[in-house]
């Protein structure tokens, strides 16, 4: 299994309770880490010693100086937006699928199923955040202007199929659409907008279930998703949005406690 992760130096802890997470729920043997950072990424150490004793083995993908020099940079649109939408370029060419996850997420149950995915010729795996009503999705299209999408999909859990993200992505596509257009989530709007149409649904109470909405999800399935179905069947909780747990101080929703309580233990783990 290759697990694609892009950090700096303030998610490293976080990025190591992810894979915590991954390797107490995860039935996968054998885990190669991918990790894009800048050259002044300080914490290789920590990551490579925590993998070592997950049993994973750690690759840093370090985006040289160069990268990226015909792109449009700003305040608002650092590079950082291209790093998954480009990572292709600068990972291993002996890859053929890797699944990029967000380092703000937890995973519960087994992730081979979401990682074994039939991609067919899809370029992605992705999951549409639900809705009470599907008024957002319909601004996002009229937005975008991607009517043949299913909806709008959330970058934060990626299956890529690397092969045809190779031959369909061009990076002065996304370049000229950055310019070209003022983006709200640059790096998903652009995902959205230009390749929608080749991204494979994933039900998203599955495979990136926002922790903030579980009254949302409970009500849209007619009581299905309770907390105890979430905890049984759900593989990713993605904590969305600006609370984090990791910074609460009280318990904001009905996950935080389970964050800490992950994030203490690979704390203690890194220190035996």
């Amino acid at each position: 299994m290759n697990l694609l992760f892009s950090i700096d130096d303030r998610f490293y802890q976080q990025l190591l309770t992810v894979l915590y997470s991954i390797y107490l729920n995860s039935s996968a043997n054998d885990i190669d880490v991918y990790v894009i950072v800048t050259k002044d990424f300080t914490h290789s150490a920590e990551l490579s010693a925590g993998c070592q004793k997950l049993g994973m083995h750690y690759h840093q993908v370090e985006i040289p100086e160069s990268a990226f020099k015909n792109a449009p940079v700003t305040d608002r649109y650092p590079t950082t937006i291209y790093y998954r939408l480009l990572a292709h370029l600068y990972l291993p060419k002996q890859l053929h699928r890797i699944l990029y996850l967000d380092a703000d997420l937890l995973c519960i149950n087994d992730l081979r199923p979401l990682y074994e995915i039939d991609l067919q010729n899809y370029m992605y795996a992705s999951a549409i955040h639900t809705n009470l009503t599907n008024a957002t999705d319909v601004i996002n299209k009229i937005r975008l202007q991607n009517f043949d999408a299913d909806g709008y999909y959330n970058s934060g859990v990626l299956l890529m199929n690397l092969d045809e993200i190779r031959r369909r992505v061009d990076p002065n596509a996304i370049f000229d659409y950055i310019r070209d257009h003022i983006l709200l989530l640059p790096d998903q709007d652009v995902l959205n907008a230009l390749y929608g149409r080749y991204i494979l649904s994933v039900p998203d109470e599955l495979y990136n279930f926002d922790a903030r909405n579980l009254r949302v999800y409970e009500t849209i399935t007619l009581g299905k998703c309770t907390l105890d179905w979430v905890i049984k069947n759900t593989v990713i909780l993605h904590y969305c949005g600006r609370q984090k747990p990791w910074l609460a101080t009280t318990n904001h929703g009905r996950f935080t406690s389970l964050y800490k309580n992950y994030f203490q233990m690979t704390s203690r783990l890194m220190q035996d």
